[in-house]
Order: C-alpha cells, then sequence, then structure tokens
C-alpha cells in the first residue's frame, strides 16, 4: 500500500491534474486533497496491467491499462464537480510521478497489488468446493 502525490492525465480533456493517490485492497484511489473524504475517482487494478511511458512534456509517466481489451474503456468511476458518480472514460490511465524514484516504487506497489498471490486462489478454491460437499 502506498500514496502520495501525482499528475493524471484527464480521460477526455488531456490536462494534467495534480492528485492525491492511495493504492489500497486492489484499488487506486485518487482525491483532490489530501483531506478529502471522498475520492475523485477509483480505478479496481483487476485485470489491468502497468508499463513505463515516454510522454514529451512530463517526465517519470506510467500507465495503466488493459491488456485483454485494448481501446476499450477501463472499468472505473469517477465523482463529477456536481457529485454524480459517473463510469470513467479512460482508455488508458497516464499518471506522472515527480521524480524516476517514485514513479518506480509506484510502479513496484502497483505491480505486486494486480498479481495476486495464486496461492490465495488456490486456497479460496479449495474453500469453495468444501463448502459445495456439505
Amino acid at each position: 500500500d502506498r500514496e502520495g502525490w501525482l499528475l493524471k492525465l484527464g480521460g477526455r480533456v488531456k490536462t494534467w491534474k495534480r492528485r492525491w493517490f492511495i493504492l489500497t485492497d486492489n484499488c487506486l484511489y485518487y482525491f483532490e486533497y489530501t483531506t478529502d473524504k471522498e475520492p475523485r475517482g477509483i480505478i479496481p487494478l483487476e485485470n489491468l496491467s502497468i508499463r513505463e511511458v515516454e510522454e514529451p512534456r512530463k517526465p517519470n509517466c506510467f500507465e495503466l491499462y488493459n491488456p485483454n481489451h485494448k481501446g476499450s474503456v477501463i472499468k472505473a468511476c469517477k465523482t463529477e464537480a456536481d457529485g454524480r458518480v459517473v463510469e470513467g472514460n479512460h482508455t488508458v490511465y497516464r499518471i506522472s510521478a515527480p521524480t524516476t524514484e517514485e514513479k518506480e516504487e509506484w510502479i513496484k506497489s502497483i505491480k505486486a497489488s494486480i498479481s495476486r498471490d495464486p496461492f490465495y486462489d488456490m486456497l479460496a478454491t479449495r474453500k469453495r468446493r468444501i463448502a459445495n460437499k456439505k
């Protein structure tokens, strides 16, 4: 789990916005301010991949994308200024970290969060099998 300031490129309007990101429970949450109770956006990391990308105007970039459905909108949600919760409209989430070290740390943390432990999955399957026998 990790948290910190990162820049996020908008989905529709391609402007960079500074957001407070929190990585927890296999989700990436972002907030406008560190004091906000409600996240501006929630990105479930399930089925997503992460890669470093070169961005001409921004250093230390990486992006989240769906390797199975290239070009399709990532399942995520965001809160509009008027408080409505709507589906996100990103085919990729492009993010810029303040330093190379932070970029590498974020990538490492997100990768660890994405790749759930296969041992855990095996246990869950076994538990279900046992439960179904009862």
